[in-house]
């Protein structure tokens, strides 16, 4: 791993109220990410420079590829398989009964099923928890009495999982089972110092390292699960920095998601590429983004 951090560049210069669930698709090899307050699905090709967006309606969480076309997306009125060209959405499964919550960060696992976490927009503690949706349309209650759900990785080997519940500073390791999807032995492996910011999203490397995107900290942490260690800081010049993604040629960039949402006029003012995506190569390389084994 790079010991230096290499230059930080705007890979887009966007705006976004509150940028979030960055994941690079390896089926057309373009950054997907959402702009949860802005209501709105983003595709970037780095390699062109072209941006579109998809209107969603409705908060959307986060995204993550699906197969024909498709990407599955949490939004505050459910899970919802939307049509990238069209535009054409099908609820797949809605378990939200409150209009306070919403669905926050989520990933396909290994075996194409999407897990999403919720939170309570009134700021209520362990009112929210992670679903697991099947390929089979099967909704799955994973945890209960979560406040914030946010970042989750699973590692090359398929047995473990990690996963954030923001205001916890935790990250917690889960024994993962991938012929079932069932998770066990939830164990902290990272604490996250307050002076860092709160963890956010959160993707893994080829190295199963964590990289952490800290709200409020203005950075991107790496991390060692396995002893706890934070190895390298990456300075953003937005304080709200929300997700990260590897992608690009090999995997080798790593893009950053961040936010306007909360900040001060004054901040604003001194961050004001707040709400763009930032790129680097930090000197390792991702892991492909599973994919959501839709029927087609």
């Amino acid at each position: 791993m790079a010991t230096e951090n290499p230059p930080l560049r705007v890979a887009l210069p966007a705006r976004a109220q509150l940028g979030e669930g960055a994941v690079w698709n390896p089926q057309d090899e373009k950054l997907y990410w959402v702009d949860i307050e802005g209501r709105s699905l983003h595709i970037f090709d780095p390699a062109t420079g072209q941006a579109r967006q998809l209107a969603t309606g409705s908060r959307i969480g986060t995204v993550a590829p699906a197969r024909g076309g498709h990407v599955v997306v949490a939004q505050q009125n459910g899970l919802h398989l939307l049509n990238t060209l069209s535009g054409e959405s099908t609820l797949l499964a809605n378990p939200l009964t409150k209009p306070s919550l919403r669905f926050n960060d989520g990933k396909c696992d290994p075996a194409g099923r999407f897990w999403a976490g919720t939170l309570d927009m009134n700021g209520k503690v362990g009112k929210a928890a992670l679903y697991r949706l099947d390929a089979d349309g099967r909704l799955h209650t994973m945890l209960t009495g979560v406040t914030i759900s946010n970042g989750l990785v699973w590692t090359r080997d398929q047995r473990t999982m990690y996963y954030i519940d923001t205001p916890t500073h935790v990250v917690q390791a889960f024994d993962y089972d991938h012929a079932t999807g069932a998770i066990s032995n939830p164990r902290p492996v990272i604490h996250i110092p307050e002076a860092d910011g709160d963890p956010d999203g959160m993707t893994i490397d080829a190295e199963d390292h964590l990289w952490i995107a800290h709200w409020g900290g203005g950075q991107v942490g790496c991390y060692d699960p396995l002893t706890g260690q934070k190895l390298q800081t990456i300075p953003v010049p937005a304080p709200h920095t929300t997700s990260c993604a590897f992608g690009g040629p090999e995997l080798k960039t790593l893009f950053i998601t961040t936010a306007r949402q909360d900040l001060t006029p004054e901040q604003l003012q001194a961050y004001p590429l707040s709400g763009s995506v930032f790129a680097l190569e930090p000197g390792v390389a991702g892991v492909p983004a599973h994919i959501f084994q839709n029927p087609l």
